[in-house]
């Protein structure tokens, strides 16, 4: 290890003025990592993850710029103090108050500060990559020398999103370093066999290994990668060897899986650091004693002026989850003939008048122009903003919170919903929570479109589904169906005004339908459209459950019952009031929707509107949901409408609530 880091191209000296203040950070770093566990044994925090052990990596922050954005691990406190965050802002939130960056919302160690560029860490391992490279991607595109360094722990380095993050970034080239903190351990887990870098899985002219112990060696490969990426050479991997201090979190003891021999052989790289400052002449032991000393005294000040500082209002629990309403005036300008011309059409206005907006998905570049023809001519009039990503959900999404997070508008299209599940820790996990867990200080206006739904012979298991309560489930996310060109256009117009994450979902069934001469009224933002008004029963549906309901109203004409239909469109935020009018006026309720039955959205939907006490004394009769039963959708297209709800179906349970 130590061989390979003393092959680095050149050392750079620095004087010792900036010697002894990367001594003291790794002093404060280390003095807060003891009495935050005396916090810890007390009751006083809850939770934390020491980093005592990783301080070397103090040593990497002098190579970057303050515009450079850090995507930070959770054991980079030292790294982080030296890069801009203060111990009363780690005192916060260790202790979770009022003060802190996320008011209590995230866990401690869960470091972020807007001000410093430093991006706000979610729990899932490896999570920070994707939207790293993103981030590095959009300082590219940029035209800038900004440079993006990623910090993850070497156990991590298992998860498939670091292996997507560092493909994306050598095949752009992209502006990042990443940085491995390799302890040996994940958790109780020794990492020797199991950690890529063991492996011939990453290529030597991408890996410096690095002696993470000393922050001076830490600091010059930092600068040598850094140099690189700013002179457009791509990224670089700066595998740190270090150790693991003190146990995995304050919950864990790391006596039980490593030998009393093991741990007296750590070395601390206080010690190791202190030790050559004294050979040198810089300090003498009388000096490295004074200055734990005064950081004792300093970081004894700034924990007593925190300490007792007061947790948030409840009230305030559910500010930020979604920005403020946006009052932009959206105005429908075409009149399209089908679902997919409104969103080519949309797409092309939205690049003409946003220029910060880039799309982003499997084949949408000419000549292919999208699997649907969603972006069908596009790539030429967008001046070289709609890019064809590698067939990786997850690198479409996650590179996308990069790209929002640093003020670009990424639209990106999934082919099919159905292929979402290798992004969902990105939508629920870093798309979903973030201005929430920030506070409002980090936010991700993407928006990603998919194809979605049955009653398209072909689909079977894997190109049918309707799982909009999957996604309606995550607080966060809005999420609507769209099912005719005029709310196509309505809907995308009203996504990229939008702050917030938008999932827009769109029924293969009704994408080619034509509605030429056919008058559709635009309506208001935010606001279900009552397709058919009438008196009896309220039939609530979206997407291709409109088509059956309009169906169904002709039928039931001949028995005389009058139906209100209402296509939510939003499902999140779903329009309640226009619901509830309309069955204070009938009396009756029934929700149609192609998605399976157990724990649905409609399911949900009726729980809460009958919960309502003033909702409930309004029945006439019980509502009643019109779904899929709790089985797959077969291939065979005879075999998928046996399973589909059907215009029988709801004619039926109309009648029941009437009779």
């Amino acid at each position: 290890m130590i061989e390979e880091t003393a092959r680095l191209e050149e050392h750079h000296d620095v004087g010792d003025s900036e010697s002894l203040d990367l001594l003291r950070v790794m002093m404060r770093s280390r003095e807060f990592e003891r009495r935050a566990g005396l916090l810890s044994r007390q009751g006083v925090a809850w939770f934390h993850l020491p980093s005592s052990g990783h301080e070397g990596l103090a040593g990497a922050a002098g190579a970057f710029g303050p515009d450079d954005l850090i995507f930070p691990h959770y054991r980079d406190r030292a790294l982080l103090m030296a890069r801009s965050m203060s111990v009363a802002d780690m005192t916060r939130d260790l202790i979770a108050s009022r003060g802190s960056h996320s008011r209590g919302r995230n866990m401690g160690s869960h470091f972020s500060d807007r001000r410093g560029n430093v991006f706000s860490i979610a729990s899932p391992v490896a999570s920070q990559c994707l939207p790293a490279v993103g981030a590095a991607w959009a300082q590219q595109l940029a035209g800038g020398d900004e440079v993006v360094l990623c910090s993850i722990g070497e156990a991590s380095t298992r998860q498939g999103e670091f292996f997507e993050a560092i493909m994306f970034a050598v095949d752009r080239k992209l502006p990042v370093v990443f940085l491995v903190s390799d302890n040996g351990y994940g958790i109780s887990t020794p990492t020797q066999g199991l950690a890529p870098v063991h492996m011939p899985v990453l290529h030597d002219s991408l890996v410096t290994r690095v002696d993470g112990v000393d922050p001076e060696v830490v600091r010059d490969a930092a600068l040598v990668a850094v140099r690189k990426a700013r002179t457009g050479g791509g990224p670089s991997v700066l595998w740190c060897e270090l150790d693991r201090l003190d146990s995995h979190t304050s919950s864990d003891d790391q006596r039980v899986y490593r030998s009393p021999g093991e741990i007296a052989s750590m070395r601390d790289p206080i010690q190791v650091f202190a030790d050559r400052l004294i050979l040198r002449g810089t300090l003498s032991r009388e000096d490295v004693s004074a200055e734990w000393d005064q950081v004792r005294i300093d970081v004894e000040e700034e924990f007593s002026s925190i300490i007792g500082e007061a947790v948030d209002e409840v009230a305030n629990i559910h500010s930020h989850l979604f920005s403020a309403s946006c009052n932009s005036v959206i105005e429908a300008r075409g009149r399209f003939a089908t679902i997919v011309d409104a969103i080519n059409g949309t797409l092309r206005r939205g690049l003409a008048e946003i220029p910060e907006m880039l799309m982003f998905g499997e084949d949408i570049e000419d000549p292919k122009g999208g699997v649907f023809g969603f972006t069908k001519g596009l790539g030429s009039a967008a001046g070289g903003r709609v890019f064809n990503s590698p067939l990786a959900e997850a690198t479409i999404v996650g590179a996308a919170v990069g790209l929002a997070s640093v003020g670009r508008r990424p639209v990106v299209e999934l082919q099919f919903i159905d292929f979402a599940g290798p992004a969902w820790n990105q939508i629920s996990n870093q798309v979903a929570t973030l201005r929430w867990r920030t506070v409002g200080e980090w936010a991700c206006p993407l928006v990603i479109y998919a194809p979605y739904g049955a009653y398209l012979p072909g689909g079977g298991i894997w190109h049918s589904q309707s799982n909009e309560a999957l996604f309606t489930h995550i607080p966060g996310l809005r999420v609507a169906v769209i099912g005719n060109p005029v709310d196509a256009e309505l809907v995308f117009l009203d996504a990229f005004a939008s702050d917030d994450p938008t999932l827009i979902l769109i029924p293969k069934h009704l994408m080619r339908i034509r509605h030429s001469g056919e008058f559709i009224e635009p309506v208001p933002r935010g606001r279900a459209r009552v397709v058919t008004a009438g008196t009896e029963v309220t039939l609530v549906t979206w997407g291709n459950g409109v088509e059956i309901a309009m169906n169904a109203v002709s039928v039931l004409a001949s028995h005389e019952v009058s139906v209100e239909v209402i296509d939510l469109r939003w499902l999140v935020p779903w329009d309640r009031q226009t619901v509830v009018n309309s069955l204070h006026k009938t009396g009756r309720l029934i929700v149609l929707q192609e998605d399976n039955r157990t724990s649905s959205f409609g399911a949900g939907l009726i729980t809460d509107l009958i919960t309502e006490d003033d909702n409930f004394a309004e029945l006439l009769a019980p509502p009643r949901l019109v779904a899929r039963d709790d089985i797959h959708i077969p291939f065979h297209p005879d075999l998928e409408l046996a399973v589909m709800p059907a215009l029988d179906g709801v004619v039926r349970a109309v009648l029941s609530t009437v009779d």
